[in-house]
């Protein structure tokens, strides 16, 4: 690959995500700037939903990139898009932030405890549902296997490509009405198979 910095140029606009990594990976850190101009918004807005302080998710956004520059070489445009990645990165390093804090009493500071139950509670909009709550617990290969194709693609889109509930009706053609009842069936069966382990592991 021919350098970065004076490569990328005026053109580096219209480079593909997995090209801009290459070019990361090489030491370009122009590159780097335009992956953020790009995600930094995305990446902020799942950590803010995740860590739930703006301060906590802006320092992790910006730890994301410093992330990204140091261990893009981990990244596999054969198993996932760069989108998917980042935002992978991003759910992964905020839930291992929000036990961090959680173990420090971060929250209950900002009557964090409330917010933490509602995670896991019935929540009243899509925002209330973190990776955590859906990811982040032991068993769910069994329920995830009964969900249906569209509330499996639903969830994948949502929280594994980043996409908002009216961007998937665009993308699956169905809608919105539809896609949000796909979002919460199959969020509430998670929900219900996460809330038993609970019970069976205490």
């Amino acid at each position: 690959m021919t350098e970065g910095l004076y490569t990328v140029g005026s053109a580096s606009e219209d480079l593909a995500d997995e090209l801009l990594i290459d070019y990361v990976c090489s030491g370009d850190t122009q590159a780097l700037a335009y992956l953020f101009q790009r995600y930094a918004r995305l990446v902020r807005s799942v950590a803010t939903r995740i860590l739930g302080n703006a301060a906590e998710a802006e320092d992790l956004t910006q730890d994301l990139f410093l992330f990204i520059h140091r261990k893009c070489s981990l990244f596999n445009p054969s198993k996932s898009s760069a989108r998917s990645w980042i935002v992978q990165m991003t759910y992964h390093r905020a839930i291992e932030r929000r036990r961090y804090l959680t173990t420090r009493h971060f929250y209950a500071m900002e009557e964090g405890m409330r917010g933490a139950e509602r995670v896991v509670g019935m929540p009243a909009s899509e925002s209330d549902y973190s990776a955590e709550a859906v990811f982040g617990r032991n068993g769910l290969k069994t329920v995830i296997a009964t969900l249906s194709n569209d509330q499996r693609e639903t969830l994948r889109l949502h929280f594994f490509e980043g996409h908002t509930l009216a961007e998937i009706s665009t993308k699956l053609g169905q809608p919105l009405g539809n896609v949000r009842h796909h979002y919460y069936r199959a969020l509430d069966k998670l929900r219900k198979q996460m809330f038993a382990s609970d019970v069976r592991s205490s």
